[in-house]
């Protein structure tokens, strides 16, 4: 469910409300990914719709699946066209089509590992152009961090489970 918020905090925090639209004109963010279920897309609207953000009066979401990455360029490429103010890309292959398609379209991405070893930015610090996210994973001591943060957050925490998937 985290991950879900996370994705709609994003969206809200990179495609605020502000003056220089004109008023009734929507935002649109373009959405491409290997799929997202029921769950995870009522939760995207439902955190959207927290901040102020309605699918389909203030806001236009163009959804886009693939489930091989060889069609990712494709509907990356489609995306791009539609002007949106904002595409999020839901893994690593999403995250790799849309930075080949675009150097204007502020890209974030989401469940992406290691996105300085894939070459997606230039460090976790600075980013740099026009693509940042969230790392699940980099290389070293990451995971001790990780648990680090979570322990300062839920100092009572008898017990921390990880869970990992090695491919």
């Amino acid at each position: 469910m985290k991950r879900r918020e996370f994705i709609a905090g994003t969206a809200v925090l990179l495609v605020s409300p502000t003056p220089l639209r004109a008023q009734g004109v929507p935002r649109r963010i373009g959405f491409l990914g290997g799929f997202l279920d029921s769950q995870g897309r009522n939760a995207w609207r439902s955190g959207l719709r927290e901040k102020g953000w309605i699918e389909g009066k203030n806001l236009l979401v163009e959804y886009r699946f693939a489930e091989t990455p060889d069609r990712m360029a494709t509907l990356a490429a489609e995306l791009v066209a539609l002007t949106p103010d904002l595409v999020i890309a839901l893994g690593p292959s999403p995250a790799l089509a849309l930075k080949s398609a675009t150097a204007i379209v502020p890209i974030v991405f989401v469940v992406v590992a290691d996105p300085v070893g894939l070459g997606l930015i230039q460090s976790l610090a600075r980013p740099g152009g026009n693509i940042t996210g969230l790392a699940s994973w980099v290389p070293g001591d990451w995971t001790a961090k990780q648990i680090q943060i979570l322990q300062e957050l839920v100092p009572g925490a008898s017990k921390i489970a990880l869970l990992v998937n090695p491919s």
